[in-house]
C-alpha cells in the first residue's frame, strides 16, 4: 500500500507532527452555519486505511465511467487531477535523494536521542510548483488534516494530503504534495479516515502552519465523499 517516498519518510521521522495551531490556522469568525463533511455510520474497521496508505483507485474506474465524469466536470470548467500532477518534472527523484541524504545524516551518529531535535517528524521536499496550474479549477482526492481536532470543531481551513495519517501519525508529505484548503463556509470533519474529493480554485500560494507547510492552496467551492 505504501508509497516509496512514504516508506523513506517513515524511516526518517520517529514521531508524529505536533505543535500549537499557528495564527494562519485559526478559523475565521462570523461564518455561516457549518457544513458537516462526513456525517455517516461508523466505518468498518476492516475497510479503514492503514497509516501511509495513499488514496485508492475508485472501484468504478472504467474508461466509460471516467469519460462520463470528465465530461460532467468539463461542463463546470473543472479538471480532475492527481497528486503526481502537482509535482514538477524531476521532483520525485529530487525528494528521494533528499530522504536518502537525511537518513545518512541521522544514522551516521549512532542513533537519535529521545526528545532531541532529530526526534520528530521531518517534512522533506521543496516548494517547487507547476506554475501553469495557478488559477485552475480542479477536483483532487485526498485525506483531510484539521488544525482543530475536536469532534464538533467548525473549521474554515485544513490540509489535504495524499496519504492517510500524514502529520498526525506519519511524517508530512513534501510541501508540493500538501495543499492548504480554505473555505468560506465552515465545515465539520467527522471522519479523518474517509477520503474526500475537494473542488475549487488551485493557487500556487505558499502557506506555513504548525502541522506542515504547503506549496499550494485551494479555495474550496465544493466537496464530496470519495467512494472506493
Amino acid at each position: 500500500h505504501m508509497h516509496p517516498l512514504m516508506t523513506a519518510a517513515c524511516l526518517v521521522a520517529l514521531a508524529a507532527c505536533s505543535g500549537e495551531t499557528s495564527e494562519a490556522a485559526q478559523p475565521q469568525t462570523e461564518q455561516s452555519e457549518p457544513v458537516e463533511m462526513a456525517e455517516q455510520a461508523a466505518p468498518d474497521p476492516a475497510s479503514e486505511p492503514e497509516i501511509g496508505d495513499r488514496v485508492p483507485e475508485p472501484e468504478d474506474n472504467s474508461i466509460a465511467a471516467q469519460s462520463a465524469r470528465d465530461a460532467e466536470l468539463a461542463e463546470r470548467g473543472i479538471t480532475e487531477i492527481g497528486w503526481e500532477e502537482l509535482m514538477p518534472e524531476g521532483g520525485e527523484e529530487r525528494i528521494a535523494e533528499m530522504y536518502q541524504a537525511q537518513m545518512a545524516r541521522l544514522y551516521s551518529g549512532g542513533g537519535i536521542a529521545e526528545g532531541s531535535a532529530a526526534d520528530q517528524a521531518i517534512q522533506i521536499g521543496t516548494f517547487n510548483v507547476v506554475e501553469d496550474m495557478d488559477g485552475m479549477k480542479v477536483r483532487l482526492p485526498g485525506y483531510t488534516v484539521p488544525f482543530d481536532y475536536g469532534s464538533e470543531a467548525e473549521i474554515s481551513e485544513f490540509l489535504l494530503v495524499p496519504y492517510y495519517g500524514a502529520c498526525l501519525h506519519a511524517p508530512p508529505p513534501p510541501p508540493n504534495q500538501t495543499v492548504f484548503v480554505e473555505t468560506a463556509d465552515k465545515i465539520k470533519l467527522r471522519d479523518l479516515s474517509q477520503a474526500v474529493w475537494i473542488e475549487g480554485t488551485l493557487r500556487t500560494k505558499r502557506q506555513n502552519s504548525s502541522l506542515a507547510d504547503a506549496a499550494y492552496t485551494i479555495e474550496m467551492t465544493g466537496w464530496e465523499i470519495y467512494e472506493y
